[in-house]
């Protein structure tokens, strides 16, 4: 799970698995499978990297160092 902040500050923990694509538009917004939308106040740029350093964590994803 990744923690990302809501526009009016509550954190919410999210499954990055589910994230169908990330906009900048200009809030970055969060497209979910599920088909919830999610604007947040990191860069889509922290959102990846949070992404990478989870999936490094789980230990599955080995060759995105």
């Amino acid at each position: 799970m990744i923690k990302v902040t809501r526009l009016d500050g509550k954190e919410y923990y999210i499954n990055p698995h589910q994230i169908e694509s990330i906009e900048k538009k200009p809030d970055t917004t969060l497209l979910m499978l599920s088909g919830k939308i999610m604007v947040i106040r990191e860069s889509p740029e922290d959102v990846i990297n949070r992404i990478i350093d989870y999936r490094k964590c789980i230990g599955g994803f080995k060759n995105e160092e």
